[in-house]
């Protein structure tokens, strides 16, 4: 296989005109994005090239706590970046985001490093490390989905979670269309992606190791465990998020407790 083919600075910088495009279109259409399109660039860029010296770091020095300790980082950061997209407060729901990532993310981590890869160490960050930030950064977009529809449904569909509380239902019974729902929404673009890759296109874990010199058949087996993986922590991350919920911000009567929650969702409509 050939060997990977490094980008030189000035050729990204060269690629990086190709920008001018979506900013004429912004410009054109009025539509307002400049600002948050230059923010955010210069974040993406900033960002990477702190993970990836601190990634060299983290490769050589390979150690069991520190490891440890950026997966936790990754975690906090998750759950804090999923409220805020989902525009929730974090006092309320923080717990419930939190131990659902965990829950999602710590067995199925372990499972594939002791189990199916595993590498030597174990804990080798090499593996570890990218692993972890697929799944997080493919259950990120699931749990906003699911937390958006979930309590927003709490404004459109109210008399109706009413209704059934009056008719002797649950707390379980009475949210469980929107939870439903919210699962169903959540899930869908996973379910879409799996049936068109490989079809439509070829997933980045495995175009990044084909162009770093994989064989194809490796490359292979390597984004079909990572497909599962993606679909199981986002189904596990989403329910055990909003069974915590639940019981979180709806009291035993069926009575949102928490008047963080009610602005929150005030502030949603």
């Amino acid at each position: 296989m050939q060997q990977v083919i490094d980008i030189q600075w000035w050729q990204l910088g060269l690629f990086s005109l190709t920008l001018l495009l979506p900013f004429t279109i912004n410009a054109l259409y009025q539509l307002n994005i400049g600002k948050e399109a230059v923010i955010g660039l210069i974040r993406m860029v900033v960002q990477l090239l702190l993970v990836g010296l601190y990634l060299e770091y983290l490769f050589t020095l390979n150690h069991l706590w520190v490891n440890l300790a950026w997966l936790l980082v990754m975690l906090l950061i998750g759950s804090s970046a999923i409220l805020s997209k989902a525009r929730l407060p974090r006092r309320a729901l923080f717990v419930a985001v939190f131990t659902g990532l965990c829950v999602g993310l710590i067995p199925l981590l372990s499972f594939v490093t002791l189990v199916i890869i595993q590498p030597t160490p174990y804990y080798h960050a090499q593996y570890l490390i990218p692993l972890a930030g697929m799944l997080l950064g493919n259950s990120l977009n699931a749990n906003i989905v699911c937390l958006q529809h979930f309590f927003d449904a709490f404004k459109t569909r109210w008399p109706e979670y009413e209704a059934a509380l009056s008719l002797g239902a649950q707390v379980r019974e009475a949210t469980l269309p929107f939870v439903q729902n919210a699962l169903q929404k959540a899930l869908a673009p996973i379910l879409a992606t799996m049936a068109t890759t490989g079809l439509v296109s070829l997933p980045g874990m495995m175009t990044g190791q084909i162009l770093g010199g994989a064989s194809p058949m490796v490359a292979i087996k390597y984004q079909v465990m990572i497909m599962i993986a993606v679909w199981v922590m986002m189904s596990v991350s989403i329910t055990v998020c909003l069974f915590i919920a639940v019981r979180s911000v709806i009291s035993p009567q069926g009575k949102l407790n928490s008047e963080c929650l009610e602005q929150g969702i005030a502030e949603r409509g």
